[in-house]
């Protein structure tokens, strides 16, 4: 059963919590977490315009905080979803011998593809409807798989 799922990017104030908050509210009954792979914004929230964004639909992000993904993650976690290819890559390197979770890209459902970072191309509109329609299909998967 895939019930705890940990969503990673980069820096854990953009994508990662965005995906945190919309799973939690396609998939209540399952543990979401989020981290990055920098250790750039460790304690911080996410980042402000990633937080207006989702609250127009809802989503309120203001309770969580970065983290840096840890190696005992690997063990803790199911599914780990990678929002881009280049924080796949690093999972990948960063992955224990015998971890538990699987790594996945986050759009696998969709055909592949990355999240591209808001904080660089400053569309958070477009990130969040990515992000949405990944977890809509991650929902209606994880739900087929379990029941």
């Amino acid at each position: 059963m895939t019930d705890r799922i940990l969503c990673v990017c980069l820096g854990n104030i953009c994508r990662s919590p965005t995906a945190e908050g919309v799973l939690r509210a396609r998939l209540p009954d399952h543990h979401i977490d989020s981290a990055g792979t920098g250790d750039w914004h460790i304690g911080k929230p996410p980042y402000g315009p990633a937080q207006a964004a989702a609250l127009t639909r809802g989503y309120d992000l203001s309770g969580l905080r970065a983290r840096q993904v840890s190696r005992a993650d690997f063990h803790r976690f199911d599914l780990i979803l990678a929002m881009d290819s280049e924080n796949h890559a690093d999972l990948a390197r960063m992955a224990p011998e015998g971890a538990r979770a699987a790594l996945a890209m986050y759009l696998d459902p969709l055909g592949g593809g990355d999240v591209p970072d808001p904080y660089f191309t400053r569309d958070f509109e477009g990130a969040l409807d990515l992000i949405e329609q990944a977890a809509h299909l991650w929902a209606a998967r994880l739900r087929g798989a379990s029941g």
